[in-house]
């Protein structure tokens, strides 16, 4: 009677192994590359198409190039190379190749990685949170964690500086948008004292958090996207949280004098609830009419 072992080709006592999770993750990740870069125009990242281009979207070398990585690196990635790949990196990919917030998870879940930002899930921001900042218009209210991103936000509060609802869920932070959004900047009357505060009190707050990714990526694109945050920065000032009263030229109302105070809903320098309480009557009026405005054009924020 013939057996099993019999059938099997000399050398092979054993069956073949399978592909391990690694291996599967990876190839899944260089098919997802090279989908979303060969659905990409060069049209949509500022180059030319040319009359010789035979690759669908955007060469690999185009996608390295624009993501500040290696040629050679990222041919390797779309291989399925056992290579490391940093959240660093994966933060640039994400942009370069345009991934909505879904696409992004995926991708960092592909790579292995978690995603250090933006910050978008906060235990502290329960139903209860929610119905509060709610009940707190026309006062500008929001959520914002240690490292200034933007977890949830009332009506008033997403007309107040910009059209929040319309920035990245990974630009809403309020240091990046304070040194790189135009409309932002131009709402803040004393700009450069308020850069300064804010990039001396997130230098206080690094000091807890000097190796972790989310916070190191940020300090990286700040430095790279803004000069005036890099000479902010290098100053090495401290300050500590404190509240205080601020003027905002609003482009919808005008003027608006308010009184800003930090409600902590955890252990200090944890998540804090963020209000602008109007130090004036004409300030009330106008954050009321603004938050008519709001009601108006969409949602709660987040």
């Amino acid at each position: 009677m013939t057996t099993m072992a019999q059938d099997r080709p000399a050398g092979t006592d054993n069956p073949p192994a399978t592909k391990d999770a690694g291996s599967v993750r990876r190839h899944e990740l260089a098919a997802f590359l090279r989908h979303r870069r060969e659905h990409i125009s060069p049209e949509q990242v500022g180059l030319p198409r040319g009359s010789r281009r035979r690759t669908p979207g955007l060469r690999r070398e185009e996608v390295a190039h624009l993501a500040a990585v290696g040629v050679t690196w990222y041919t390797w990635l779309e291989q399925a190379r056992d290579i490391q790949v940093s959240v660093q990196v994966l933060d640039s990919l994400a942009r370069t190749l345009f991934l909505d917030p879904s696409e992004r998870a995926h991708l960092f879940q592909l790579a292995g990685q978690v995603d250090p930002t933006p910050a978008t899930i906060c235990p502290s921001i329960t139903p209860g949170v929610r119905a509060v900042l709610e009940q707190l218009e026309p006062v500008p209210a929001c959520v914002q964690n240690s490292r200034y991103d933007i977890l949830a936000y009332n009506r008033t509060y997403g007309l107040l500086l910009c059209d929040l609802d319309a920035v990245p869920a990974e630009g809403r932070n309020c240091l990046v948008l304070s040194y790189t959004n135009d409309e932002w900047r131009s709402s803040i009357v004393h700009l450069e004292e308020a850069q300064r505060t804010m990039a001396a009190r997130f230098r206080a707050s690094m000091a807890g958090h000097l190796v972790e990714p989310g916070w190191k990526m940020l300090l990286k694109r700040l430095r790279a996207e803004s000069p005036d945050f890099c000479e902010m920065w290098d100053r090495h000032e401290v300050i500590a949280h404190r509240s205080k009263r601020k003027l905002f030229d609003n482009r919808y109302v005008g003027r608006i004098t308010v009184d800003h105070t930090d409600l902590w809903l955890g252990p200090e320098l944890g998540p804090r609830i963020v209000t602008y309480a109007p130090a004036d009557d004409e300030s009330w009026q106008r954050l009321e009419k603004l938050q008519q405005i709001a009601l108006e054009r969409s949602p709660a924020g987040l």
